[in-house]
């Protein structure tokens, strides 16, 4: 069992393939970005989060927004950026329920909205690991591919 999180915390939930962020506003809520068309409590967890280009800002209960999968309160970024204090993180994840914002999900996804409303900077470390292990991939793809040419230049000179 969780230790109950605290209001400001960061929420990093994990799904099979990718995490979902929300922000604790106490009471057992939390406030995450959702795919405006999801049933209550599938935060980004279906394909459609990541098919459309809006989500909608929703309140709902931690406990059902995580449903069967693992959580941790993740302030990973308070070595770096100061935080906002937490009734100011809470006022500001208030604000934005119900709205409907823009979602991309390279630049303007539940991460960045999160790190947006604790620190005041928009970031997203899944995206950054992600673009570098792609990067990182095709390197060696290109590298694999050339190593192969030079190989069949060898033997076709001999």
């Amino acid at each position: 069992m969780q230790p109950e999180p605290k209001p400001g915390d960061l929420i990093e939930i994990f799904r099979t393939c990718y995490r979902h962020w929300a922000v604790y506003v106490g009471d057992g809520y939390v406030v995450h970005l959702a795919p405006p068309s999801e049933y209550a409590g599938a935060g980004a967890s279906s394909i459609m989060s990541a098919l459309t280009d809006k989500a909608t800002v929703k309140k709902e209960l931690l406990r059902v927004v995580v449903g069967s999968d693992k959580y941790q309160v993740n302030n990973k970024h308070d070595n770096r950026y100061q935080p906002l204090p937490p009734s100011k993180i809470v006022q500001r994840a208030l604000e934005e329920v119900g709205k409907d914002v823009l979602y991309k999900l390279t630049s303007e996804n539940c991460e960045h909205f999160v790190n947006e409303l604790r620190y005041g900077v928009p970031r997203s470390d899944q995206v950054r690991d992600f673009l570098v292990g792609a990067g990182i991939a095709g390197s060696l793809a290109v590298a694999g591919l050339i190593g192969v040419m030079v190989s069949r230049n060898r033997r076709q000179n001999q």
